[in-house]
């Protein structure tokens, strides 16, 4: 990542709960809404922030977080492709349905994709 500016990125913590505050309060509009989840654009990335705080998942890590040298997926690889494929959101919605039963799963990387 030399010469790059740092970016955000949403990992599978947001994988079927998929709350929405975060577009809310995004200046630059870089959030992208898939089946059961989101991603940021990293190129549309400010690096400000202020998504952070508000993810109740704790799902948004910034490009130079640890846990991603342990992670099965590239998640900047995978916020950049899928961010170019899906729809662009910028206003908050309801969660997915039935979050709750989710955002206790430790495995919820299995319904990446599906």
């Amino acid at each position: 990542q030399v010469g790059q500016d740092m970016t955000y990125l949403v990992n599978d913590s947001c994988i079927k709960c998929k709350h929405t505050d975060c577009v809310e309060v995004c200046p630059v509009d870089c959030f992208y809404e898939g089946e059961n989840m989101l991603v940021i654009s990293p190129d549309e990335c400010i690096d400000c922030g202020v998504c952070v705080p508000e993810c109740p998942e704790d799902a948004i890590i910034s490009d130079n977080d640890d846990s991603l040298k342990e992670s099965s997926v590239d998640w900047l690889a995978y916020n950049t492709n899928k961010s170019a494929e899906w729809p662009n959101i910028t206003e908050k919605q309801d969660p997915y349905p039935e979050y709750e039963k989710y955002q206790i799963m430790e495995d919820r990387i299995k319904f990446l994709d599906e």
